[in-house]
């Protein structure tokens, strides 16, 4: 990823001290800006200074893929009404932020599952995973998963001898760096679950610093809600309690030339996943295929900020 031979040890600086906080209470997330249920989405508009209320919602991602029950009972995870079950599972990885993937972290208790579909055209199958959490017994599914990671938001070349680079970064995309037994781990799921192998395809391997660089999308339409940026605030140290507030979305942070540094963190992802085959026929993990993986990042919790990690500047040979 880069010539840095700090590198490696900025990746372990950062799961050493996302996992010790992760063993504080983390609560009092502050409910401002844009909030995420599955895709189900309102914007609160509760600072002092606009003293006002706003929601523009967009239809719960269960619902369109018909997972809820008509009987569910429906309770509200900031703002939105959602099933019960799946609010506990929102909690638990966006407001608890358990059962995260990360070097040295216990194997999250959480399954993958996908069902692959044709969209009409082309040769491409896809699938959105589901995440189904083990809560205390309760299997709770979510559209969601955590990494612990790096954030690079630092300036990139667009351009090199008149030839477009890097378009678009920081708007409709990132890269988010993680050690490769993340990575590893991560396609040991989808293959447990799913039971198909993940290629490297949207990856950039560093196979000297033991890092993988993801190439996250970014929502960036009006009509979509964009990834939101939280930073990490020291409430009462007495208590330990800790609590994140939200500053806006990833790119109003990426447009700020003070924040253009690597951010160290939790990330939240939906992933799908992408395989060739042929409209007519079905791929089959038992066909020789390979899946390849496609991240999409909707929130960021951060700890910091890290100068221990070269980034990558231009597009990589490939």
């Amino acid at each position: 990823v880069g010539n840095n031979p700090a590198t490696h040890s900025a990746c372990t600086l950062l799961v050493s001290q996302t996992s010790s906080q992760r063993h504080q209470t983390m609560t009092s997330i502050t409910q401002s800006g844009t909030n995420y249920a599955s895709g189900h989405w309102q914007k609160n508009l509760v600072s002092e200074s606009m003293g006002s209320e706003a929601a523009n919602v967009i239809p719960n991602i269960a619902d369109q893929r018909g997972d809820h029950n008509e009987e569910e009972t429906m309770v509200q995870w900031r703002g939105n009404l959602v099933a019960e079950k799946e609010a506990k599972a929102l909690r638990h990885v966006f407001d608890d932020l358990q059962d995260h993937f990360g070097h040295q972290r216990p194997d999250p208790n959480v399954r993958f599952e996908a069902n692959l579909t044709h969209p009409g055209h082309g040769g491409v199958w896809q699938a959105d995973l589901d995440f189904t959490y083990n809560i205390k017994g309760e299997h709770c599914k979510l559209a969601y998963i955590g990494m612990d990671m790096c954030l690079d938001l630092t300036p990139k070349k667009i351009h090199k001898y008149g030839r477009p680079m890097l378009n678009d970064y920081g708007e409709s995309w990132v890269y988010a760096y993680l050690p490769d037994m993340t990575m590893d781990k991560i396609k040991s799921y989808v293959k447990a679950g799913t039971g198909w192998d993940v290629s490297a395809a949207g990856t950039v391997v560093d196979p000297n610093r033991n890092l993988v660089a993801i190439k996250a999308t970014l929502n960036n339409q009006a009509e979509q809600p964009k990834p939101s940026f939280w930073v990490v605030t020291e409430k009462d140290s007495a208590q330990d309690d800790v609590s994140f507030s939200r500053i806006g979305s990833v790119q109003d942070v990426h447009s700020d030339t003070s924040q253009k540094r690597i951010h160290r963190g939790v990330g939240i992802f939906s992933v799908s996943m992408e395989v060739e085959g042929t409209p007519n026929f079905k791929p089959s993990s038992h066909s020789g295929e390979v899946a390849s993986l496609v991240f999409t990042l909707v929130s960021v919790r951060t700890w910091g900020i890290t100068d221990c990690i070269a980034p990558i500047v231009h597009a990589p040979m490939m």
